[in-house]
């Protein structure tokens, strides 16, 4: 579990005996090798706690034990609503490439975007890939500069469709129904573009986002899903915060128009769109109030200007 966020965490008083201010050393030893009796509903909670206590042995006991929880118990934990997040995502990091885990963690309501995160990483065998390299290694991308800054319509250059029809792709499609998650997210990891094409409409969303983390996406395709409506938003949030893709005008004016771009990522892009689509934007029914109302606002700021 991170180092600098804090986690309330309830678990029963008889096994909170083992984690509390105080405890002896014997006991929590004891309860870090499985050899207390924790009541199994309490055991993953109390490793969890134990895996960060101060002496060493402890801690390395308490993470073997978290290694090689009973099937059962790490299923149960997995699954579980009132599993804590942080206990989720520790279990991520441990098991993560065990697709039923991965499964039952990926549907848990309680996962948060750290869980997710730690699936992914686990499912695909390591960290997630650096990003920051993007801009210089995918495929038939041009350069596109900071148009929308400039307050130019900057263009995204065309690329030749997928053919949804055509022998190939049917035959990925159907490969696609026989694969299973952790070989899907590797393959919207590294597959081409009728790969990226047919994944990122996956219903489940470790595998759907794992597509805008291709290195060899290129801007004309994240134009296109900036335009979609996606299954995943969390897709949509990463576009946002992508520096590369958002300097292109046409896939921020796209973010804007997208009603399921998160609204302060579409209030930010808003600001730098020219007259013209303001215009067009102030006067559109396909597009939140809100942003039809802000289009409005400055557009008449930028007439008394």
């Amino acid at each position: 579990m991170a180092e600098d966020r804090k986690a309330t965490i309830r678990i029963s008083q008889d096994s909170a005996r083992y984690v509390k201010p105080g405890a002896s050393r014997e006991d929590r030893l004891a309860a870090a090798r499985g050899e207390a009796g924790v009541p199994s509903s309490d055991f993953p909670a109390v490793l969890a706690f134990l895996s960060r206590d101060a002496d060493p042995e402890i801690r390395t006991a308490a993470v073997r034990s978290l290694k090689e929880l009973a099937r059962d118990i790490l299923l149960q934990a997995c699954a579980s609503p009132r599993t804590h997040p942080r206990i989720l995502e520790l279990l991520a990091k441990l098991h993560g490439r065990d697709e039923q885990v991965a499964e039952l963690l990926a549907a848990n309501p309680s996962a948060d975007e750290s869980v997710l995160a730690a699936v992914t990483a686990g499912q695909v065998g390591g960290a997630t890939p650096d990003r920051g390299g993007v801009a210089d290694s995918r495929e038939g991308a041009g350069s596109t500069g900071d148009a929308g800054d400039a307050g130019e319509e900057g263009e995204t250059g065309s690329e030749e469709p997928v053919d949804e029809d055509s022998e190939d792709f049917r035959s990925k499609y159907q490969l696609a129904q026989s694969m299973g998650i952790s070989e899907k997210i590797k393959m919207g990891m590294t597959g081409d573009k009728e790969w990226r094409m047919l994944l990122v409409k996956d219903t489940n969303k470790l595998i759907s986002i794992s597509v805008i983390k291709n290195p060899r996406i290129t801007e004309a395709e994240v134009l296109s899903i900036s335009k979609s409506s996606v299954n995943n938003d969390d897709i949509l949030r990463e576009i946002c915060v992508n520096k590369e893709w958002t300097k292109n005008y046409q896939i921020k004016k796209a973010l804007v128009e997208n009603h399921k771009t998160p609204l302060h990522h579409a209030l930010r892009f808003l600001s730098v769109l020219t007259e013209k689509d303001l215009t067009m934007l102030s006067r559109s029914k396909n597009i939140s109030s809100v942003i039809a109302t802000q289009a409005r606002r400055l557009l008449l700021n930028k007439k008394k200007d």
